[in-house]
Formats: structure tokens, C-alpha cells, sequence
């Protein structure tokens, strides 16, 4: 019996929570879609060091998964205790024919099994779907082959996914349980006539309150965004925690001036339904603020994660492009651990001595070193303006020598890169610079400050701000800057770094491939006989070497880790934030039956009703997330502060993407509440 009544239960509730049901399917699907990319990408025919990326990737979304779990648990015990508060009156009906507590708590016990296999069984069945679109989404993130794809099911996902939600479910179990074994016969029956208080507080007060809360948060706003080098752990910590004690104040002193606003304007107030649309949604606000609070902080983290995430991809794809247009570099730097002097050493040469010919494997290559000046800092470079910047940046190096680089080495460089070239006079020099933000300083103090003294010569620069140049190949625009000078002002006893830059005597990628390898031997072989050289001679030396297929591979690599895990995170905060607003809807709905009753009785159309019911639906979810795109606004201003390194050339295109995933999931969980809390008034009437 207790069985029959429970399935019963499930058919009642299924067209009234439909959101809810829907919900922990898609919480599986996407539960299972993540856990499974490993085994989904077995097929991939992709290289040694990608398939290390995706097994790094495997262990970090496996990680994160707990995380998800714990958001997902708490959204189904929450979405839970508004089906117990739904379901007063029949729990009431029970005790009052004879039922047992412990019955009652077997009913839910046997619906919770029903819905939670239910969901689970749905969910995998649409996650294994989902997960063979998710292959497709790998390969072109890898740039993999698909010739070999296979449909593939994740036994290690399936148990995983049963695992966590069986544990949730386990929790929800004993949470009803509870709740059964507390409430009162009473206070069961009492339910529905109780309403929830609307309590107009004080509108001064609450002025009083958006008024400061406003100005803190502005403040925040502007240290996050154009004070960003003051920030500190422990200043970032106090902004964090401001920040979201002045979003809940702001929705409380919202909820307690809005109706407040509105009744002033009678004209507004008594048109239509609008007196009884906004003591709705004012009573709804009164009674949710901690949850809309909650709700806001997380579409203001899932807008930023998904943001910065695509375009962390985006930009280092694109970059990759720009930034590394040869196939190889070697950077070596000798110095006495005596002294500490660099001593310069033509590495090429080297190699030769030790009958290593490194020139022999490239097309075309540009062989040269920079140089330093012990009276050219990086203090130095910025004159007049040192102080004001020691002042806003009290974190950099200043001390630090500059770069110079010979005018004929630089345009050889370009030439091989496919860049423009630049010419100077004898007394002239340029700052070739790219990161952004030393950008703007070096800028800053190439407007007044044009002359520098390089190894005893007095030049002027040529342009009033850097231009952009780099010498290290990348997948991002990491140069803090150098100077380009004249060939005949440079010192040759003040060289610091060799470098070797070039193309593999090679065409196709597959060839590219065998000569870096075949490369790759040779110079470890070398390093590995000069190595006891240098340490006899009681010498220090760094090195390092870069290539276009490693540094395309870590790209990738960090990229697709990136987007999944923006991807995993975003969509769960975003489905659990449009969820719990869904379920306190329809609860609102459910309890506000009788209300739509009475206004029929007294002549209210049934199309007034449903467009105040659109409204206040609306108006509810439209609140935290105007709130969370205004915080998003000088979030992803900060973001960009962060993500300089990356590249921020895809941020709109990013955002864009981001925008369209809102409207579409956000804005589809508005649409289902809509009709469903409009199918639950229309059923009474």
C-alpha cells in the first residue's frame, strides 16, 4: 500500500515540480558527461604529452567534481524542504487517519528511491548521449583525429555518478526523516493559513541602507578596477566579504522600499493588476533575500568563470598564432660564480667544439645576444615619473637591468618572424614592449623623458610610446620591454644572452616533427657533455628552449583545461541558481492559489492573471541578475587585470557566448517556472 500511494504521490507532484525532476536529471547528465571525458577521449589519435594533458585534466575534473557534488546536494535538500512544506495538509490527512510518523517517513523514504533511480537512469541515459557530442568538443579543442571514434560508455563515470547522487539522495533520506519526526498535527493543519508577514519596514531606513551599501560597493568597484596594484590577500579578503554582506543589504532595502515606491505612485499602483502584482513580488523579495543573495554572488562568479574561461582559450589560440612564428628557440646565459659577471659564450660555436652542428637542422635562423648596461635600469628608464609609479606599483623590480638589443640583430629577428622592420638614427633609440600594463607606464614616461644613456651615448627616443615587438616566442604577450639602439653604440664585452632563433629545415608538420625530435637529442646530448665543463671551470649557466610544437601543445593543453572546467563549474552554479528561483516560484504559486481564486470571483480576467504572474516570474529572476551583471561589469574589469598575461583579445566574443548560455539556460528555467506556476493557478480555478 505504502508503495501505491507513494507512486500516486510522484504522479501528483511530477506536473507541479517539474522543474525539480528536470533539474536532477541534468545535474546527472552533466555529473556524467565531466567524469566521463577520459574514457571518451581513449580514441583520440593525438600525441604522447596531449594524452598527459587529458589525463591531468581527467584528475583535476574528478577533483572539481566534489565541489559539484556538495552544490548539487545542497540544492536538492533545499529544492526538498519546499516539496515537505508543499505537501502540509497531506502529511496532516496521514496523521490524522492513524498513520505513524515512521509510515509517513517510509512513504518518502520509497518516493525519494523512486525519483532518485528515476533521475539517475534518465540522466546517464541523456549523459551518455551528451558525452559523444563532448568527444567532438575534445577533439577540436586537441586538434585531434576522429577517424577511429567509437561510441563509448564510462563505467567509471556511470559508478561515480551513482555514488555521489546515492550519497546525496542518502542525505535528502534522512533530512525528510527529520523534518517528519519534528513537525506537529497543529502546526501541519495551520500550514495554509499562514502567510508569510509582509513587513513594511521603514522606507528612511531603507534608503539609509541602499545609500551606504551602494557607496561601499562602488568602492570596491573602483579599487577592483582601476586600483588593482594596491590589492594585497588580505585587503582582496575584506573587498570579498564587503562585497557580499552589501549585496544582501541591497536586496533588503530594496524589498522594503519597493512597495513603499510603488504605492506612492497611485496612479501606477492602482492601474490593473499592478497592486496586487507588486505586494506579490515585494512579499516574495521579503522572504528570499538571503536567497537571492546567495543566487546573485553565484551568477556573478558562474558570468566571470565562463567568461575569462572562453576567453583564456580564445586569446592563447589566437596568439599562438601571432606570437610564435618560428619553430625554435635557444636562450643560454654563462656567468662567473666568483663574481657573478655574465661572460658571453657563442653557444653555436660551442656546439661546434664539441661536434654538435645546431645551424644544420634550420632553413633560415637569426643567431645573436643582448645586452646590459649597468647605468640603464629599469628605474632609470622611467625619469621623472619614478616616484608617482614606485608609488602605485610598490611590488616591482626596479633595479632590474634592461635589455638591449642591436638594431640589425632586431630587424634580422623580424625578417624571420614575418614582422615589420624599424630603422633609427645614430642618436636614436626604440622600447619595443607588449604587456600591457608595463606598457602603459613605459608610455607614460616616454611622453616627457626621451633620453636615455647607453655604454656612454646620449640617445633620444624616436617615438613617444613603445612599439610592439617581441623576441621570445609564446603563446602570449609576456614582453616587459627592450630597447633597440644603434649597432655602433652597443659594447660587445657587455653581452648577457645568447639566443638562436630559426625554422627547421622542414615542410610538413610530420617532418617538423622528426627533425625536433632528431633536435631534441642533439642538444640534450650536448648540454649533457658541457654540463661537467662549466662546472669544472666553476661556472653558472642557464638555458632554455622553446618550440612552436611544445609551446602549441601547452596552449592547448591549459586552454581545454580552462574551458572544462569553467564549462563544469559555470553550468552547475547556473542551473542550481535558475533552479532553487523555480522552486520558490511554484511554492509562491502553490501558496498564493487561494489569492487567484478570489480575484476570479470578482471578475479578474483570465489573461490579467497570467500577466501578472509573467511579471512578478520576471521581475524575480531579473533582480539577482541585474545585480550580478553590474558586479560582473567591474569583475571582468579586474579579470582583465588577471588575464593580461593570456591575452584579453577575445573578451567580447567571450562574453558574448557567455550572454547567449544565460538567456538560453537562465532564460528557459524562467520560461518552464512561467507556464508551470500558470498551469498550477489555472488548475484550482
Amino acid at each position: 500500500m505504502l508503495f501505491k500511494l507513494s507512486v500516486s504521490n510522484i504522479r501528483k507532484s511530477f506536473r507541479d515540480y517539474a522543474v525539480y525532476f528536470f533539474t536532477l536529471i541534468i545535474g546527472v547528465s552533466v555529473f556524467y558527461v565531466f567524469n566521463a571525458i577520459g574514457e571518451q577521449t581513449a580514441f583520440l589519435n593525438i600525441s604522447q604529452s596531449r594524452n598527459d594533458i587529458i589525463g591531468l585534466l581527467k584528475q583535476m575534473l574528478s577533483g572539481v567534481s566534489v565541489f559539484v557534488a556538495f552544490v548539487l546536494g545542497l540544492l536538492i535538500v533545499y529544492a526538498s524542504r519546499f516539496l515537505m512544506k508543499r505537501r502540509n495538509k497531506e502529511f496532516a490527512l496521514y496523521l490524522i487517519l492513524g498513520m505513524s510518523k515512521g509510515r509517513i517517513s517510509a512513504i518518502l523514504l520509497i518516493e525519494t528511491i523512486i525519483i532518485g533511480l528515476g533521475s539517475l537512469v534518465v540522466g546517464l541515459c541523456i549523459g551518455v548521449g551528451l558525452s559523444q557530442l563532448m568527444s567532438t568538443l575534445v577533439a577540436n579543442l586537441f586538434e585531434a583525429d576522429m577517424t577511429e571514434y567509437k561510441f563509448i560508455i564510462s563505467n567509471e563515470a556511470i559508478a561515480k555518478t551513482a555514488v555521489y547522487f546515492g550519497i546525496m539522495y542518502i542525505i535528502v533520506m534522512i533530512f525528510n526523516s527529520f523534518m517528519i519526526s519534528k513537525c506537529k498535527l497543529i502546526n501541519l493543519l495551520q500550514s495554509g493559513k499562514k502567510s508569510e508577514k509582509l513587513r513594511l519596514r521603514n522606507p528612511v531606513f531603507c534608503v539609509i541602507v541602499f545609500i551606504i551599501s551602494a557607496c561601499v560597493l562602488g568602492y570596491d568597484y573602483y579599487i577592483a578596477g582601476w586600483k588593482m596594484e594596491t590589492l594585497n590577500n588580505k585587503i582582496l579578503a575584506k573587498m570579498i566579504l564587503a562585497g557580499a554582506v552589501t549585496t544582501f543589504l541591497i536586496f533588503w532595502s530594496v524589498s522594503g522600499m519597493m512597495l513603499r515606491v510603488v504605492m506612492s505612485m497611485k496612479k501606477t499602483y492602482y492601474k490593473g493588476l499592478n497592486s496586487f502584482t507588486f505586494r506579490q513580488i515585494s512579499s516574495k523579495i521579503n522572504t528570499a533575500v538571503a536567497s537571492m543573495t546567495i543566487i546573485c554572488l553565484m551568477l556573478f562568479v558562474t558570468i566571470c568563470t565562463l567568461s575569462s574561461a572562453f576567453s583564456i582559450r580564445n586569446s592563447m589560440n589566437a596568439n599562438l598564432k601571432e606570437m610564435c612564428p618560428a619553430d625554435f628557440e635557444l636562450e643560454y646565459t654563462e656567468h662567473n660564480n666568483q663574481t657573478y659577471q655574465n661572460t658571453h659564450v657563442d653557444i653555436v660555436e660551442k656546439a661546434k667544439e664539441y661536434g654538435y652542428d645546431f645551424e644544420e637542422d634550420f632553413s633560415e635562423y637569426v643567431h645573436f645576444h643582448d645586452y646590459n648596461d649597468d647605468n640603464l635600469t629599469f628605474a632609470d628608464s622611467l625619469g621623472s615619473h619614478l616616484e608617482e609609479i614606485q608609488q602605485q606599483y610598490r611590488f616591482m623590480d626596479y633595479e632590474s637591468l634592461e635589455d638591449i638589443v642591436r638594431l640589425s640583430d632586431y630587424n634580422a629577428l623580424m625578417r624571420i618572424y614575418g614582422r615589420k622592420e624599424i630603422s633609427l638614427n645614430e642618436n636614436e633609440f626604440a622600447v619595443m614592449c607588449d604587456f600591457k600594463s608595463i606598457k602603459a607606464i613605459r608610455d607614460e614616461a616616454l611622453k616627457t623623458d626621451k633620453e636615455i644613456t647607453v655604454f656612454g651615448h646620449t640617445l633620444t627616443s624616436k617615438y613617444d610610446e613603445c612599439q610592439d615587438g617581441f623576441i621570445d616566442i609564446s603563446s602570449q604577450h609576456i614582453n616587459a620591454g627592450f630597447y633597440v639602439v644603434p649597432d655602433s653604440v652597443v659594447d660587445e664585452n657587455h653581452a648577457v644572452t645568447d639566443y638562436l632563433i630559426g625554422n627547421y629545415n622542414a615542410g610538413t608538420k610530420e617532418e617538423k616533427q622528426a627533425v625536433e625530435e632528431k633536435f631534441a637529442d642533439k642538444y640534450r646530448n650536448f648540454f649533457k657533455d658541457y654540463k661537467s665543463d662549466v662546472n669544472d671551470k666553476k661556472m653558472g649557466y642557464m638555458y632554455s628552449i622553446n618550440t612552436r610544437i611544445d609551446i602549441a601543445e601547452a596552449t592547448i593543453g591549459l586552454g581545454a583545461m580552462i574551458t572544462f572546467l569553467g564549462l563544469y563549474i559555470g553550468l552547475i552554479f547556473l542551473i542550481s541558481c535558475a533552479a532553487i528561483l523555480a522552486l520558490k516560484q511554484l511554492s509562491e504559486s502553490v501558496d498564493s492559489i487561494s489569492r487567484y481564486e478570489m480575484l476570479r470571483k470578482i471578475g479578474v480576467e483570465e489573461s490579467d492573471l497570467s500577466k501578472s504572474l509573467f511579471r512578478q516570474t520576471g521581475i524575480f529572476f531579473l533582480l539577482p541578475l541585474l545585480l550580478a551583471c553590474v558586479h560582473s561589469v567591474f569583475g571582468m574589469k579586474f579579470s582583465t587585470y588577471i588575464l593580461e598575461v593570456f591575452g584579453t583579445e577575445k573578451l567580447a566574443e567571450s562574453i558574448g557566448f557567455t550572454s547567449i548560455m544565460i538567456l538560453l539556460i537562465y532564460g528557459g528555467y524562467f520560461l518552464i517556472t512561467y507556464f508551470c506556476s500558470k498551469s498550477i493557478i489555472k488548475s484550482h480555478k
